[in-house]
């Protein structure tokens, strides 16, 4: 992957987390993604910086996903 791409990854997954927090009230443990230090508008750091924050930040939301309780039904995988 390249490293543009993998920042645009990192810009989607920061918006996914950011939703997940907006929707569910709370907000999840990313003391490891911040620790690192690297945002998705840090385009000077390196390729490696952004995929240690990538799987940080993807660890961090499946974490708090599956932590919580299944209130919701199932949705249908068949389009309308």
């Amino acid at each position: 992957m390249k490293k543009q791409e993998l920042i645009h990854l990192h810009g989607l997954l920061a918006e996914v987390r950011t939703h997940y927090e907006e929707s569910n009230g709370t907000e999840f443990d990313h003391d490891e993604y911040a620790s690192l230090g690297v945002q998705p508008t840090s385009i000077h750091r390196s390729k490696t910086d952004h995929k240690a924050a990538v799987f940080a930040l993807a660890d961090g939301l499946t974490d708090a996903m599956t932590e919580e309780p299944a209130e919701q039904e199932p949705v249908s995988a068949t389009a309308d």
